[in-house]
């Protein structure tokens, strides 16, 4: 058994090598070349992107000398039924035909999604299919359910490896170390069938990073992506029929940890800013690191890694005791945490925004209410004093440095100036706040009947820390309360002026 496991691997590692060294002369030779076009991608140079030809080929050949080898020496591995190999294998070339003509044509999502699902469907009426939920639902999934099911995991897995084929070598190399995690869990459940076509597709990859491998002389392609993601996810429902049900949902999971994770990212990231999901950008993992200051191999290398520990960490999980699990989730979750915050997406850091304003909402609710509060005692000022308090009293509870009101008087009174102007900070030492660094809101004040009495000017010094403050507040309301309160304090203050006049006095005493 042994030596037909190494047999099969060295015969699809050395066809794939020449396979694609052939199909990139002859790509080159005829045209058939990528050029780059920006968005997302990083090479310079145009290059062929057939490489998935040549890893289909060394694949499908290493099947055919398994059944050759079946056909000389029957039973030589026992439980392997050619039959439910084509149940995967068709469906697969279906998936390759896919990426072969997107490669030379090109093809729209919801075409991709449409034979990607035809392809699923074709995988659960031949048997693999999700059969249940772990420590979600314990039974087994009716025909309905596991139906939709299937076609996501398929839809989601295949793609993903799809996403993350960004960079020379990525993709091929993260599909290869989840191929190996494959080919030892079926190893360990006797899946022969899984084992023989696992060691089967490593061999055909590795062949293929000879030459894909930064600098890169070839690409994966759509043709190889989409098809070595199918493949693996109709490996990881085939060995769930002889694995331990948690065994058979968390490894694969676990171990195509780097590309699911860039999915979700980038879904999330797409939605959080608005933009279409199906758009490519320059803000996936490998960009990110490579805007960090790393070189085209060092980022491979990196994220090799990172697959690794995926990869070990999945192999974990083949003994799922209490504490390994435990073990496993910590590590997965803190590492993917970390690794989150340091990529420093800005998606995220809006998240991270909305979540400390939630936790601080009630320091947010107490400066609002401060606001409202001054709004209607406002509307019961009558003089300068009064307004004076209450807008104190209303920027001490909030996050604003302090004020500044200017207000045009024409009153003829030696007792007022010009423009009245009322100074306030919360920091006594520096009385002309408006020449300290900081942003300003200026509010205008027209009353309700839409006549200017000055303007309010608010400053922040330039921090760190979250204005803790509904601005609309300040620029609804607010403004016309406190104009009209200075309008009446106008008032009020000419008829007080007037009275102190002679003439008036003398009408007065007439009267």
């Amino acid at each position: 058994m042994t030596l037909l496991f190494f047999a099969l691997f060295a015969f699809s590692l050395v066809v794939s090598f020449v396979a694609t060294r052939e199909v990139r002369d002859i790509a080159t030779n005829r045209g058939w070349l990528s050029s780059p076009k920006g968005g997302r991608h990083v090479h310079q140079t145009a290059l062929p992107r057939l490489g998935g030809v040549a890893i289909f080929l060394a694949f499908s050949l290493s099947l055919l000398l398994w059944l050759g080898v079946e056909m000389i020496f029957p039973r030589l591995v026992s439980g392997t039924v050619p039959v439910t190999l084509l149940r995967i294998y068709l469906p697969a070339c279906l998936i390759f035909a896919l990426g072969i003509y997107d490669d030379i044509r090109g093809a729209g999502p919801y075409l991709k999604f449409a034979v990607q699902a035809l392809a699923a469907v074709l995988l659960f009426a031949g048997g693999m299919r999700v059969l249940d939920l772990p420590l979600i639902f314990s039974h087994t999934l009716p025909w309905y359910v596991g139906l939709p099911l299937t076609v996501l995991w398929v839809l989601a897995v295949t793609n993903a490896f799809n996403l993350i084929d960004g960079l020379d070598g990525l993709a091929a190399g993260s599909a290869l170390f989840s191929t190996v995690v494959f080919f030892v869990v079926a190893l360990v459940n006797q899946s022969w069938l899984c084992s023989l076509m696992s060691i089967s597709l490593a061999g055909a990859i590795l062949g293929f990073l000879r030459f894909n491998f930064n600098p890169a002389t070839i690409f994966l392609g759509d043709s190889g992506s989409l098809f070595i993601g199918f493949m693996l996810s109709a490996l990881a429902l085939a060995g769930a029929e002889k694995a331990p049900t948690f065994v058979a949902v968390a490894i694969p999971v676990v171990s195509f940890g780097l590309p699911i994770l860039e999915t979700l990212l980038s879904v999330i990231r797409r939605l959080i800013s608005g933009r279409p999901v199906f758009t490519a950008d320059r803000e996936h993992i490998h960009h990110k690191l490579l805007q960090m200051g790393l070189s085209h191999r060092q980022v491979v290398i990196v994220l090799y890694a990172v697959s690794a520990v995926f990869a070990m960490l999945s192999l974990f999980l083949l003994w799922p005791t209490g504490s390994t699990l435990g073990l496993v989730l910590a590590v997965v979750g803190t590492g993917i945490w970390l690794g989150v915050q340091h990529l420093n997406y800005i998606e995220f850091g809006e998240l991270r925004r909305v979540a400390q304003r939630t936790i601080e909402q009630r320091q947010i609710v107490i400066n609002n209410l401060s606001v409202r509060r001054a709004v209607e005692e406002l509307k019961a000022a009558e003089d300068f004093d009064q307004i004076r308090s209450i807008l104190i009293a209303a920027f001490e509870a909030n996050d604003f440095d302090g004020f500044e009101l200017h207000t045009p008087i024409t009153i003829e009174s030696r007792d007022l100036e010009p423009e009245r102007r009322v100074r306030w900070t919360k920091f006594p030492r520096l009385m002309a706040i408006s020449n300290q660094p900081s942003w300003k809101l200026t509010l205008d004040l027209h009353t309700t009947a839409n006549r200017l009495c000055g303007s309010l000017v608010v400053f922040r010094s330039y921090s760190d820390r979250d204005l803790q403050l509904d601005v609309n507040l300040l620029t609804s309301q607010f403004p016309v309360a406190l104009a009209d309160a200075l309008d009446r304090a106008a008032t009020l203050a000419d008829v007080v002026v007037a009275a102190q006049r002679p003439e008036f006095r003398a009408y007065a005493a007439n009267v």
